[in-house]
């Protein structure tokens, strides 16, 4: 039984890890060059897929903008042309890790800035109703007591 726990324990973790959709004739002869592209590919988003990078991705546009960066890079671009140009194409959202300047800070302050907001809202209510008078209940009537003690006996 032991025989076959090491080849199931490899299987599982070979599914376990994404897999790359890099095709084998799009990959660069220079080694040097495909480790440039990879990395700069691990950091652009498939406009399909949606939070994918375009090595894992497997739709037609993921492979265009592989092809594109290639492509770039073989053309003599250093890592941030590449990058500028296909955000120039294609927009900041390609981006996976976008930019913190611009309209892009706006984006980046509003969520702390929100839960800093609610924090300081839910303070001052928690002191409001901790410093408020507690409701005054009147003492039961005379007539009310009566009924009351009616009520309990039955």
């Amino acid at each position: 039984m032991r025989w076959l726990a090491a080849p199931l324990l490899a299987l599982m973790l070979l599914s376990a890890t994404p897999s790359l959709s890099v095709q084998p004739d799009e990959i660069l002869a220079d080694p040097a060059l495909e480790a440039r592209a990879r990395g700069i590919s691990a950091g652009l988003r498939c406009l399909v897929c949606r939070n994918e990078n375009i090595d894992e991705s497997n739709a037609g546009l993921a492979r265009d903008l592989r092809l594109l960066v290639r492509e770039r890079l073989v053309a003599g671009d250093s890592d941030d042309a590449v990058v500028a140009y296909v955000v120039d194409r294609y927009g900041e959202y390609v981006l996976l890790n976008p930019t913190t300047s611009g309209a892009n800070l706006i984006l980046w302050i509003a969520g702390p800035a929100a839960l800093l907001v609610g924090l300081g809202g839910a303070a001052l209510y928690l002191r409001r109703r901790q410093n408020a008078p507690e409701a005054g209940v009147a003492p039961l009537s005379d007539d009310e007591a009566k009924r009351l003690a009616e009520i309990l006996k039955s």
